[in-house]
């Protein structure tokens, strides 16, 4: 379990990473960041996935196909869905939403624990229930403060969940499910990458502008690989609560490109730290607790 929660973190690290780096490719709009992104994932994917040897979950998927008529639908379904969060993903910090799509990420994970407890019969433990408890009070309080729900709010904190709901249902949450999102979403990413003038700016006289959308892509790729690896190690529950590491580093990123939290907005962050300062020390209780039972056992 610590190297799903190791997988979790750093997949949240990333993303709030690539947060504020796509400000550091102009001129290229979220579409084609979006495009390119996409376009240069889908290769390091593919090397992951053949130089760890694990290339046989593509081929498993594949050889599904052509038994399991459902994949027809579900894989361009879950490509769907993940390709729309990570197009808002580079959208909005270019188009004033960043914020509203930070309030998405605060309610996410709320919703993945009820889901976790509804849907896969997921124990909370009693720092677990702490956590959500404050975290449910600022979420309250944000949804007060916005008088309802930003669309792009709402986008993120009900498609992700049911993106990997998806998956589960149908078996195809690994890395080669991801993968096969990756090849569907390569259409629509060829052409956001190639419609604008992004092109010309790659093949001009701006020569960092390509090694930045190679960085991206890498950026991408291992995101999204820690991310979904750490989804199959975690209870469903505890991998949504950890799903708030990201939001405090995106409302940071926020604050770097220029926007503010309101006065009566602090409330809602100050109960999501709190909450994250639960699960941490739930989480070093439970390593101070292995660490000593395996004192104890080598002195036996």
């Amino acid at each position: 379990m610590q190297k799903g929660v190791f997988l979790s973190v750093l997949a949240s690290v990333l993303f709030g990473s690539m947060y504020y780096y796509t400000t550091l490719l102009e001129p290229l709009n979220g579409e084609e960041i979006y495009g390119w992104r996409m376009l240069l994932t889908l290769p390091v994917m593919t090397l992951f996935l053949i130089g760890t040897k694990d290339w046989g979950l593509v081929r498993s998927i594949a050889l599904r196909l052509r038994r399991e008529w459902k994949l027809y639908l579900v894989l361009p379904a879950t490509s769907l869905l993940l390709g729309i969060q990570l197009w808002l993903f580079l959208w909005a910090p270019l188009h004033g939403h960043a914020m509203n799509v930070s309030l998405g990420y605060f309610m996410m994970p709320l919703v993945m624990v009820l889901i976790g407890r509804l849907h896969y019969r997921d124990k909370l433990s009693p720092f677990q229930k702490l956590a959500v408890l404050l975290a449910a009070l600022g979420v309250i309080n944000a949804v007060l403060q916005a008088g309802g729900f930003a669309w792009t709010s709402l986008l993120v904190c009900l498609g992700y969940p049911y993106y990997f709901v998806l998956r589960s249902r149908f078996k195809v949450d690994n890395l080669g499910g991801l993968w096969f999102d990756m090849l569907l979403m390569t259409p629509l990413a060829l052409y956001f990458a190639l419609a604008g003038e992004g092109l010309a700016q790659m093949t001009g006289l701006q020569f960092q502008l390509p090694l930045l959308i190679l960085i991206l892509g890498f950026l991408s790729a291992s995101a999204l690989i820690s991310y979904i690896l750490a989804s199959r190690m975690l209870p469903f529950s505890l991998f949504g609560l950890l799903g708030y590491v990201e939001p405090v580093l995106l409302v940071l990123v926020a604050f770097l490109i220029g926007e503010t939290i309101a006065e009566q907005e602090w409330p809602t962050y100050l109960a999501t730290w709190l909450s994250l300062s639960v699960l941490a020390v739930e989480g070093l209780t439970k390593l101070y607790k292995n660490e000593s039972r395996s004192i104890n056992q080598g002195l036996d």
